[in-house]
């Protein structure tokens, strides 16, 4: 199979939904580290970014609680952090570094995206663990078996 480009959500992707914490552990590690070494690139595809002081409204993103939050830190950076502390390359960071070559779209390229907002990506719900529900590693796991992707 070819080198894919893999794009990867964070929050309820890598980990639960605990914006603007790191969430808890859901089982993508394994299966993230099998893509690399597989040879596939990943890019981190998130809407976390870098500091700002821009207020966001909690009850926008799922929170029931409307009061406003401000981003005072990098929040995107603990993103990255997580993907170094699991030993887990990161080729590009919210873009794909070669696509620039032929278009300027802000949107990042990549053959797969695995996302817990997409349409018919696997999902699991655990109340225990998170209050929304999250990516389902195992299943994500199978299909990229049953693609040969890993």
């Amino acid at each position: 199979m070819n080198k894919l480009i893999v794009c990867v959500d964070f929050d309820g992707t890598c980990v639960t939904h605990e914006f603007p914490e790191v969430g808890k552990d859901i089982g993508a590690v394994p299966v993230l580290k099998k893509i690399t070494e597989a040879g596939h690139k990943l890019v981190l595809f998130t809407m976390r970014s870098e500091k700002q002081s821009e207020i966001a409204k909690k009850g926008s993103l799922g929170w029931d609680n409307p009061e406003q939050l401000s981003l005072d830190t990098n929040v995107l950076e603990d993103a990255v952090n997580w993907f170094k502390k699991h030993n887990i390359p990161l080729y590009g960071i919210n873009e794909n570094p070669e696509q620039k070559t032929w278009t300027n779209s802000p949107k990042a390229y990549g053959q797969i995206y695995i996302d817990d907002a997409a349409l018919g990506c696997p999902t699991a719900f655990n109340p225990e663990l998170s209050f929304r529900p999250y990516v389902d590693w195992h299943i994500v796991e199978s299909m990229l078996k049953q693609m040969k992707v890993i």
